[in-house]
């Protein structure tokens, strides 16, 4: 039995990266209809992760991470329409919301300082740099990079409380999803640049894949 889930969740970490590979390569300017059917697809089949792993413990963190994976497809849609933009960035906030509560729920509030300061800083450093180029855009963005940079302060500290496998996983997930966030941001508000887009969809389906690879590890591990 744990022989075919396993098998089950590797044929599905591979149609993610077969359909993550075709949107990418059809890109939103080439093929766009192939693109439209393959970005969201891909992230269907993200959602689809956790629910091969047994329900040995932890269910509550599973919901929640799945609910903040859906907002993440809700999102992928948003985006796939420039008039849409700011709606996309409302429903990865709360994709990253959902998150955080995830979190704290499995291990509680993290308060690590040093982790603190590295990753705000970070962020501050780089909102420091946009916030010429943000215009309207100011406020949105300030409340994101504070929600995701928690966020990943939150996801890191699990890592950092317990260095297990599952847990590193999501440590570098919440860092992905800043770096594919951070990419984002300056091809939007500062400039485009060289294979920005497969940049920026690459990090952010690694992001996501390893949050739900983890979340699967997670929530099939008996409760002591």
């Amino acid at each position: 039995m744990v022989g075919e889930t396993k098998i089950k969740v590797w044929a599905i970490n591979i149609l993610i990266s077969v359909s993550a590979c075709a949107a990418i390569y059809f890109g939103p300017y080439n093929e766009r209809g192939l693109f439209m059917l393959f970005k969201p697809l891909t992230t269907v089949l993200v959602i689809a992760l956790p629910f091969f792993a047994p329900n040995n413990g932890h269910v509550t963190f599973g919901r929640w991470v799945i609910v903040g994976l859906v907002f993440c497809l809700l999102g992928d849609v948003l985006l796939l329409f420039d008039t849409y933009f700011i709606f996309g960035l409302g429903a990865f906030l709360l994709a990253h919301i959902l998150f955080s509560i995830s979190f704290i729920q499995y291990m509680g509030f993290y308060k690590g300082w040093i982790a603190f300061l590295v990753l705000f800083g970070m962020a501050g450093v780089l909102f420091y740099w946009l916030r010429p180029d943000l215009g309207d855009f100011l406020l949105p963005v300030s409340m994101y990079v504070l929600i995701i940079t928690f966020m990943a302060w939150q996801g890191v500290g699990l890592y950092l409380r317990d260095r297990e496998g599952a847990h590193a996983l999501m440590a570098m997930a919440v860092l992905f999803f800043m770096l594919s966030d951070t990419l984002l941001a300056i091809a939007k508000f500062k400039t485009p640049f060289y294979l920005s887009g497969p940049l920026i969809l690459s990090t952010y389906w690694l992001s996501i894949g390893l949050i739900a690879n983890a979340t699967g590890k997670i929530i099939s591990t008996t409760v002591k």
